[in-house]
């Protein structure tokens, strides 16, 4: 490896920790954290699918971008940095990125409004436009108790497709985006959209008619734009503001 290739890829290793760290402090400043459980990983450019995850019995709000683990698809960790990792979230995320070429983060939350909808027969219903920005993109996939079998991968895999949300039933929420910026944002939608099933599910609810919701999906399209360019710019000024420090 070239000394410019090894410069480049330590670089992008380090925009990518920032960003990992970033997500963390963001989940817990939205309070969707859950102690110390559920995990947000990020994949490290290149052929290994090495991937950074936080280590296990640090607070989201602790998670900074040197206290990150980077771990292979064999769970050892690489580098100095040698902490536990949680072992459910390995057998989730080590999954996900080694099937997907285009999952560059994978966000997993055990939030009420996110466990609450996944424990319902119907999943995520297309009640408002929060809701509707995520048909068509919604997968499912049956509880089989805590995610430490190895064994479950494949069906895991196979449950999510090219898809990129997950509601993991009787479980929580999942959700899968090129970039850290990408899979934040959609886990927003998907996380409001729960809550907003939730509240309305005091009274008798009206889905929209079936045109309306293939026109809110059709405009759903180029989120990734927005997510990059506009969403993640303002929160980390807004992590800049309220929490800084998680960059160091």
């Amino acid at each position: 490896m070239s000394a410019l290739t090894a410069e480049t890829a330590a670089d992008a290793e380090a925009r990518l920790r920032v960003d990992l760290a970033a997500a963390y402090r963001l989940v817990a400043l939205f309070g969707w954290d859950d102690l110390v459980f559920t995990h947000i990983s990020a994949r490290i450019p290149g052929p290994e699918h090495h991937f950074l995850i936080n280590p296990y019995g640090w607070m989201f709000e602790e998670i900074t971008a040197g206290s990150l683990v980077k771990v292979g698809l064999d769970g050892q960790a690489i580098g100095p940095n040698t902490a536990m990792v949680n072992p459910a979230g390995f057998t989730i995320h080590s999954a996900i990125h080694e099937a997907r070429e285009d999952a560059g983060c994978v966000i997993h939350l055990h939030t009420v409004a996110g466990t609450a909808v996944s424990s319902q027969e119907e999943g995520l219903l297309p009640l408002n436009q929060t809701a509707m920005l995520l048909n068509g993109r919604v997968a499912y996939h049956d509880f089989e108790g805590v995610a430490l079998d190895h064994d479950e991968r494949p069906r895991l895999v196979a449950d999510l497709g090219e898809r990129d949300v997950m509601i993991l039933r009787n479980h929580g929420t999942l959700t899968v985006g090129r970039t850290v910026a990408q899979a934040f944002t959609q886990m927003y939608f998907l996380e409001r959209a729960c809550a907003m099933q939730v509240a309305a599910q005091g009274g008798t609810v009206r889905l929209p008619a079936d045109p309306v919701q293939a026109v809110v999906e059709q405009q759903s399209q180029g989120q990734g734009f927005v997510a990059d360019l506009l969403v993640w710019p303002a929160l980390l000024r807004k992590l800049d503001r309220v929490t800084p420090g998680y960059a160091a």
